[in-house]
Parts: structure tokens; C-alpha cells; sequence
């Protein structure tokens, strides 16, 4: 049986920190239920990768923006991130956004020098 989600499943509404600790906290409660959903987000948009990897790529995520210290720019990234979780559940993202995270990961290194661009045909 399919579950159904409707348009305000897994919607929060955008809340400015009134400190760096309540901003924190915040953070660690999306960190958490992403990490917590990867089972469920592997099975709806059929990710074919161990879990660790997914698991890995979400912590990535969160650690580019981990010295980010303006509260302003925090409540930003956090209604970001909690709009990317909603679109991931209610499976509003295909299967080629999921994977364009691992992308990077996947592509082999471009050539660099003029000699190796020329081997590869893209002078």
C-alpha cells in the first residue's frame, strides 16, 4: 500500500534563534532526522548505495556550513535544510536530485594539463 503525504507533511515553520545555542540545538534536530530517515529515503527514491554512503553525504552537508556563526544566515540554512528534508519525504525530488549529491564522488578527475585535454579530446 502507498502511503500518501500531503502538501504540509514534514513542513515547519521558519523560526530566527534567539541564540547561538537554541540555533545549534535546531541543527542537531534536522541532523538527527535526516539521519534517522535514510532507511525510509533509500526505499522511496531507490537508492542503490550502502547506507553508510548516504549516511556519510548527509554529514558532508551539514559540516560545510558548521563555522557558520551569524544566527541570521544559521536560521537561513536551517529553513534550507528543512525545506530539502520536506521535498526528499514528501518525494517531490526525483531520483537524478538525489544523486546529483554524488555526483563528485563518482566523476573521474578532469585532466588538468594542456597535453592531457588533448588525450581526451577536449582541447
Amino acid at each position: 500500500m502507498a502511503t500518501v503525504f500531503g502538501v504540509s507533511n514534514f513542513a515547519v515553520t521558519t523560526a530566527a534563534s534567539a541564540s547561538s545555542n537554541e540555533a545549534r540545538t535546531r541543527t542537531i534536530s534536522l541532523y538527527r532526522k535526516f539521519q534517522k530517515s535514510v532507511p525510509e529515503i533509500m526505499k522511496i527514491h531507490e537508492i542503490n548505495m550502502p547506507t553508510s554512503a548516504v549516511r556519510a553525504k548527509i554529514r558532508e552537508q551539514f559540516e560545510q556550513h558548521r563555522y557558520v556563526e551569524d544566527l541570521q544566515v544559521r536560521d537561513v540554512l536551517l529553513a534550507k535544510g528543512q525545506m530539502e528534508y520536506q521535498e526528499t519525504m514528501n518525494v517531490w525530488k526525483q531520483n537524478n536530485h538525489i544523486m546529483n549529491y554524488f555526483a563528485n564522488d563518482e566523476a573521474e578527475p578532469k585532466p588538468a594539463t594542456f597535453l592531457e585535454k588533448f588525450y581526451e579530446g577536449r582541447s
